[in-house]
């Protein structure tokens, strides 16, 4: 499915696991529930597509717009977003846990309750992004944009790698 124009598709509950949609347009797609693991979606158009409960694990996203998508819910555990763009994006309990976002550009996504332990944030933009309840024990911001962010219940641990000059405890950040 390498390229191919899947634009508004409904595809509910499909089973495209390892799927090459490399450079798919997929944009406004119903992909809620599909099982996409290991798929590879490398610079796929999934701008405002509906990918509730989606289970990415393992996917190749990088590069992949998915502005204005809707993620709640969906499994993202060591998927690869290395510059994808998510600017308002719903990632609500989204588990990212060992995701690449590396680069990623996430400016006023809602990352309510995301877990995001582990994950390599280093140089995202998470510019006015909410990442209120988020969990980044161990995560990796080294060069991260928090500018504007919301941190309100921000959990993480001594693991966690700052950017440079961030001070966690002056902006309320929980230590586990």
């Amino acid at each position: 499915l390498k390229g191919a124009n899947l634009k508004g598709a409904s595809l509910m509950g499909a089973n495209l696991e390892w799927a090459n949609l490399s450079g798919a347009d997929l944009s406004g797609a119903i992909l809620d529930d599909v099982g996409l693991t290991g798929a590879n979606l490398n610079r796929a158009n999934l701008s405002g597509a509906m990918l509730i409960s989606a289970n990415l694990e393992g996917a190749n996203l990088k590069g992949a717009n998915l502005k204005g998508a809707n993620l709640e819910g969906a499994g993202l555990t060591n998927a690869n977003l290395v510059g994808a763009t998510l600017w308002d994006a719903d990632l609500i309990g989204v588990d990212l846990k060992g995701a690449n976002l590396k680069g990623a550009s996430l400016m006023g996504a809602n990352l309510e309750w995301v877990n995001l332990e582990g994950a390599n944030l280093e140089g995202a933009s998470l510019v006015e992004t909410d990442l209120k309840g988020a969990n980044l024990s161990g995560a990796y911001l080294e060069g991260a944009n928090l500018k504007g962010a919301n941190l309100e219940l921000l959990l993480t641990d001594e693991d966690t790698t700052w950017p440079a000059g961030f001070d966690p405890v002056a902006a309320g950040v929980i230590f586990e």
